[in-house]
């Protein structure tokens, strides 16, 4: 029997401190009246009124349905999450056709069967019911409803089978073809790459369909592999109408009214050190003795004073939540004229900044900092290079004269910090990385490995220093903030390891009893060994990925209890959000006055996790397709590598020099049956007790190479005449699939 509807309480008509109540005000609203309610009705029961209030009202509401707290169903009622026994997440598709769902309330993934995963797509945010578990033990869910799509449009190539247009994702964890109408095909040709706008979603009995929206280009064509991976992965690369516009609005200059009451520090010599292709200058640094140690300065740009809570811009950066950097293109958080101009510390004019001045005794300590809104002019634009040389030799006529003392105490700083580093623990795992330089056109005309030098390290401790502060400042005036934590490593994977490592006779902790000093001592252990850089990957693998999150829990890798992202507000939300915080504070806000509380961080927290996560596999698409298409004219040539990992299937070698990954199936080792040994990550002989293990090195053939899958095949060089295959070019009709 239904319920007599209520009317509304004297107590549900009070006035609020605030336009609308708190979620907690909601949800408790909503549980008292005990069924569900549209906006409304939300509005009658809590006594308000005005179409200004109801629109703060719906804002409020959307923020609770993206937190996972409430439900919106198909009557437009919503309904509390922990009534209907549903858990929200965001799907996360597998390229086998089935998938998981990341949990809003940081919850144990839940299994998606392949049969669930055919109404939704990777990014898809959806509430479901635990139904059971799969055959591994895992938490197996059923999909309820939708809440919002993650894609709107979908990258990939166009083909015709039987006549009907198809486009089949370039992204392998979307399992499904987007069906193409005749008359929504436009001016694309079968076998082009193009962008599908998506019409109509999947649902259990049909296929999504789309129209093409755009033609990339032909699949072998030079210079398309970063537009596929933006479109693969849904990131923001246009700006919205109302963010143009206020780009507009700032100029190009500061006015004398915005330095009025800040620390002016322009007489300071702080300079810039980055890589030579930087463009946004988010930090500056300077050094100078103080007592028995040092007084030093990490300036950032104050990307806070332009971007206004909830403005459009503050949206779109949102949206983006990090700038991602492809070989050929940057797609930034923020417009140009903020990245690249107002925020960027370029020399020799004005810059509003957020500075942290600390005080470094002579063991690399902090002993005290503070923070404060200030004003500056870099001196000098450095890079890694001229600085790095000048640390070696002391000479370089890249950097003035006045520029050299701060720079070298900088380097006395940076081996106390180091030596500091080194007591507490933190791991030092200096894996190399690749620079890829295009010609015009896009062709790949070189990829080498980066050594870090002595610059790199410098600046990164710095940072770190700066960072370490800022979190402390955050826990220290409990505000709301984001947290850098990164966990534990998972015991199951770092038994693994260790079960590895213990087979090369090196000493391991108990997954229950590791910290980060033990890796160290590891690394010490195996130094100078050829299979170093081998463990090292491996040590890698086992560790967890650090996430932001307002709940500190340290950083493992680091050996910290507290740790913030303060230093790169141009390119990365959180460290916009650490300013905002550290700023309230400074102009004598509370922290119960802030703007954000503790589930709007949270909220925010997860947003930007997912966005640096979209970021890095991207990079990593377009990175191995540019990989694979240097390696297409040199199949059939030697290279020597070395085992980086061994799987039942094969073993993965690694060329040094441009740390290019390939596979050496198994069933191209000649001449006998192979067997994967897990505990020494080997393969063995079954007839010879032949052994391929990690740190192996060898001479292999490129054997084959694949745009399609991004993959290149290795073959032993001495058994490449058996065994080398022909290289495939570009994609072809159903090789996706």
């Amino acid at each position: 029997m239904r319920k007599k509807e209520r009317k509304p309480s004297i107590e549900t008509k009070k006035n609020y401190q605030h336009p609308i109540p708190g979620r907690a005000e909601l949800l408790a609203k909503l549980t008292e009246v005990g069924r569900p309610l549209n906006t409304e009705q939300l509005m009658t029961e809590l006594g308000l009124k005005g179409q200004k209030t109801r629109s703060l009202l719906a804002d409020q509401l959307h923020k609770m349905l993206r937190a996972g707290q409430i439900i919106e169903n198909r009557k437009g009622e919503f309904c509390l999450t922990q009534k209907l026994e549903l858990v929200a997440g965001t799907v996360l598709g597998h390229r086998d056709g089935f998938g998981f769902v990341r949990r809003d309330d940081s919850g144990d993934d839940i299994y998606l069967s392949a049969r669930e995963m055919r109404t939704v797509f990777d990014g898809d945010r959806v509430a479901l019911r635990i139904v059971g578990l799969d055959r591994r033990g895992r938490a197996e869910g059923r999909v309820v409803e939708v809440l919002e799509r993650g894609l709107r449009e979908i990258a990939g190539q166009f083909i015709r089978e039987r006549g009907i247009g198809i486009v089949v994702p370039d992204n392998p964890k979307i399992s499904q073809r987007i069906l193409i109408p005749k008359e929504e095909s436009g001016s694309a040709r079968p076998g082009q790459m193009v962008i599908a706008e998506i019409l109509d979603y999947p649902t259990d009995i049909e296929q999504p369909t789309g129209r093409i929206i755009r033609v990339i280009g032909d699949p072998d064509q030079k210079g398309i592999a970063t537009d596929i991976a933006i479109h693969s992965h849904a990131i923001p690369n246009e700006w919205p109408k109302s963010v143009r516009e206020e780009a507009t609005t700032f100029g190009k200059a500061i006015p004398s009214s915005a330095i009025g009451g800040r620390l002016d520090l322009r007489d300071v010599a702080l300079v810039t050190i980055d890589g030579e292709d930087a463009r946004d200058f988010d930090d500056a640094v300077f050094c100078e003795p103080a007592g028995s140690g040092w007084r030093l300065l990490v300036a950032i740009a104050d990307v806070a004073h332009y971007v206004q809570v909830g403005s459009p811009i503050d949206k779109e950066a949102i949206k983006r939540g990090t700038s991602v950097y492809f070989p050929d293109r940057v797609v930034p958080m923020l417009p140009e004229v903020l990245s690249n101009g107002l925020c960027s510390l370029n020399p020799a004019v004005d810059r509003l900044c957020m500075v942290c001045d600390m005080r470094v005794d002579a063991e690399g300590g902090v002993t005290r900092s503070h923070f404060a809104e200030a004003v500056m002019q870099s001196q000098a634009r450095l890079t890694y290079n001229e600085v790095g040389a000048f640390l070696v030799d002391g000479q370089t006529s890249a950097i003035s004269a006045s520029l050299r003392e701060p720079l070298t105490n900088l380097h006395n700083l940076f081996k106390a910090f180091l030596q500091a580093r080194q007591r507490r623990g933190a791991i030092e795992l200096d894996i190399p990385q690749t620079r890829i330089a295009l010609d015009e056109d896009g062709t790949v005309r070189e990829i080498v490995a980066i050594e870090r030098n002595d610059a790199h390290r410098l600046i990164e401790e710095c940072m770190i220093a700066a960072n370490v502060q800022a979190a402390k400042f955050l826990r220290k005036h409990r505000i709301a903030g984001l947290y850098r934590v990164h966990a534990k490593p998972d015991p199951d994977r770092f038994d693994e390891l260790r079960q590895y490592l213990l087979s090369l006779g090196l000493k391991v902790a108990h997954p229950d009893h590791v910290e980060p000093r033990q890796f160290n001592k590891l690394l010490q252990q195996v130094a100078g060994r050829p299979d170093s850089q081998a463990i090292s990957m491996a040590m890698l693998r086992s560790l967890m990925h650090a996430e932001y999150t307002p709940g500190n829990i340290g950083h493992f890798g680091l050996s910290l209890d507290a740790y913030a992202h303060f230093t790169s507000p141009i390119r990365r939300y959180p460290d916009l959000l650490v300013h905002r915080a550290v700023r309230h504070i400074l102009r004598n806000g509370k922290a119960g006055g802030y703007s954000y509380d503790g589930p709007a961080m949270e909220r925010l927290g997860a947003i930007c996790s997912a966005h640096e996560r979209r970021a890095e596999e991207a990079t990593r698409e377009v990175e191995a397709w540019l990989k694979c298409q240097y390696m297409e004219d040199k199949v059939g040539q030697n290279f020597s590598g070395v085992i980086t990992g061994v799987t039942s299937f094969g073993a993965f070698v690694q060329i040094p020099e441009m740390l290019i990954d390939g596979l050496v199936h198994v069933t191209s080792l000649a001449n006998d049956y192979y067997h994967f040994d897990a505990g020494s990550q080997s393969l063995v002989g079954e007839r010879s007790g032949t052994r391929y293990k990690l740190g192996d090195r060898l001479n292999v053939t490129v054997a084959r190479v694949d745009l399609d899958t991004r993959r290149i095949d290795f073959s032993l060089a001495e058994q490449s005449d058996k065994t080398a295959g022909a290289k495939v070019r570009g994609r072809h009709k159903g090789s996706r699939r």
